[in-house]
């Protein structure tokens, strides 16, 4: 199933969704692992592309 959006533009990357997270949490040192509303994410500041969330 494709999760881009259909009016965005191209290059525009969307988070990742996983089942889990504790592997993507490792690949940079900057990684957070945050609850909000119930759901899992990881975020990350410096490098807006390891954004991921659990579900």
């Amino acid at each position: 199933m494709d999760r881009r959006r259909a009016s965005g533009p191209a290059d525009v990357r969307q988070m990742k969704i996983r089942n889990s997270l504790k592997s993507l949490r490792g690949r940079h040192r900057d990684n957070q692992l945050v609850r909000r509303k119930g759901r899992v994410y990881i975020i990350n500041k410096t490098q807006k592309r390891f954004k991921a969330r659990q579900g």
